[in-house]
Formats: structure tokens, sequence, C-alpha cells
């Protein structure tokens, strides 16, 4: 048995900016995003190799979480087009009645849920799945028994591919963001501090804490190491405050147990009352197992 848990957030934005035509409601009210994802799902559900048999949803709805208290900067709603923010609700109905389990975080992040899951449950199933190509999921993988998945570039990432692409065992994940900035979270990052450098330091020393102030001491020499040592000094609390903003939470509050996670398929009624309502016709004969 494994786990899948979907960040609803990452796919309604992906299904919003998909090249895929668009498409509104009879109402009027434009529904692509949700519609593409409802289709993104049943495909998931469909897919042999993946064999869903528990799977939940996290969106952040609202966007806005405990981290925007602590640093003005962080994401938000600003800049988010109306006719998706108008979704949000909406998406999470169509993610019902396909028989999904939907976590609606308010205050926390889809990913805070994400993570909590994933710790929660990693020691009762064969595999947890995170399927988002988000970078600070990346802080979750353990060997190959959590691992990250994303479907859009068909790539699986274990803790050894982790390592690979960021340069960072997981658990360095959050010190590196606050060192290199994360521009989908609103995290700035220090200035002069790549990827190349920040990973190279990290690989070293695991965490920031553990980076001696005086780069004469370092037993990694980064190009550019006497100015990083110098902004790194200067601007160490701040790093602080990015690494929190960008540590995901293992204890968000989640009603459900594991059991509660299990597909039972989609229920019939539902999923077609849906369909009526976003004007779809198509999707009626799509799903393939009925609760």
């Amino acid at each position: 048995m494994r786990l899948h848990l979907v960040d609803g957030t990452y796919e309604l934005f992906r299904a919003h900016f998909s090249p895929r035509p668009g498409h509104s409601s009879p109402g009027g009210q434009d529904v692509k995003a949700t519609v593409g994802l409802v289709s993104s799902m049943l495909a998931l559900l469909h897919e042999p190799e993946e064999a869903v048999t528990h799977i939940a949803l996290a969106f952040d709805n609202p966007i806005r979480s405990f981290r925007n208290d602590l640093f003005a900067g962080y994401k938000s709603e600003e800049g988010v087009a109306p006719e998706l923010l108008a979704q949000f609700d909406l998406v999470e109905e169509a993610a019902r009645a396909l028989g999904l389990t939907v976590w609606s975080m308010k205050d926390f992040e889809a990913d805070d849920a994400l993570a909590t899951a994933a710790a929660r449950w990693a020691g009762q199933v064969e595999q947890v799945r995170l399927l988002t190509p988000d970078k600070d999921l990346g802080q979750c993988v353990r060997g190959r028994k959590v691992v990250q998945v994303d479907r859009k570039q068909q790539k699986e990432l274990d803790e050894d591919a982790v390592r690979a692409k960021l340069g960072v065992a997981p658990a360095s994940v959050p010190d590196l963001l606050a060192l290199v900035g994360d521009v989908a979270d609103g995290i700035p990052g220090l200035p002069g501090f790549g990827e190349k450098g920040a990973s190279a330091l990290l690989g070293a020393y695991g965490h920031l804490e553990a980076i001696p102030d005086d780069a004469a001491s370092w037993t990694v020499r980064p190009r550019g190491a006497d100015k990083l040592a110098a902004t790194l000094r200067a601007n160490r609390e701040d790093a602080l405050l990015y690494r929190k903003l960008a540590t995901l939470v293992t204890d968000a509050p989640l009603a459900e147990s594991l059991k509660d996670l299990a597909w039972a398929g989609v229920p019939r009624e539902r999923f077609l009352a849906l369909c009526d309502k976003l004007g779809l016709t198509t999707l009626k004969t799509r799903p393939k197992r009925w609760a």
C-alpha cells in the first residue's frame, strides 16, 4: 500500500496556465483550472503504475498563512488572477466529487499538510509519494520510503536524487532555500548566494549555524568566499528567519486517519452533478471505478 499526497494548489495553478483551451461553466464562470485538475486527478487514479489506494489533496485556501505574520514579503494572493482565485472553493468541491480526501488549509499551507501526513504515516505504508515538483518538499524525502514525484516531468526523486539535484541532503533544504531564496514563496535569500556556492557550504556544514563566520575557516572555498562570509555575518538573522519560512510544519491539524484516506471510487451522482455544474459532458464517462 502506498500513500499519494497531492499539492492541489500546484495542480490548480498548473491547469490554469496550461495550453489547453479555456472552459466556462453554464453560468459563465471561468472554470478552466478546475476542469484541468479534475482531468489530471482522473488520469492519476487510472494510472496502473501508480495503483492509487490511499490519497489526499491539500490546498492553500486562503493563500495567506502564519508565515505572512513572520515576514511581510511572503507569498499572498496579490497578483493572482481573479478568475483563478474565484475557483479556490470550487476546486475543493470538485476534488471531493471524485471521492478524494481534501485538506483545505487555513493558517497553514498545503505543503505543511503534505509534510505532516508524510511524517505521520510513512511508517505505516510501503511508500509515501509527494506529488509536487516544489523544492521545499525535498526536505520531506527519506530514502525511498518518502519520494517526490514530478508528474509534469515524469520524474521521481528519492533521497539520492534530491542530493544530486540540489547538492544537499533533504534536512538541509530549508537552509539552502534560506540562502538562495525561493521566488515562488517570496523568500528573497541573501545577496550573492547562488545554488552552487550555497550547496557547497551546506554540503560541508549541514546547517546555517555551523558555517563559520570567517571564510578562512571554511573547509570548502566557493567562488567569492570572503564576500559570501561577510554577507552571511551581516545577515545571519535574516537567513534564520528565511529558513523558518522554508521549514515545513509536521504537526499541522489533520483530522483524518490513514484509513480515512482510502479511495473507494468516484461517487457517481455527486460527480455527474459536478459535471453538469461545470458544463462538462465528455468527462462524465471518464471514471473507470465508481464508488
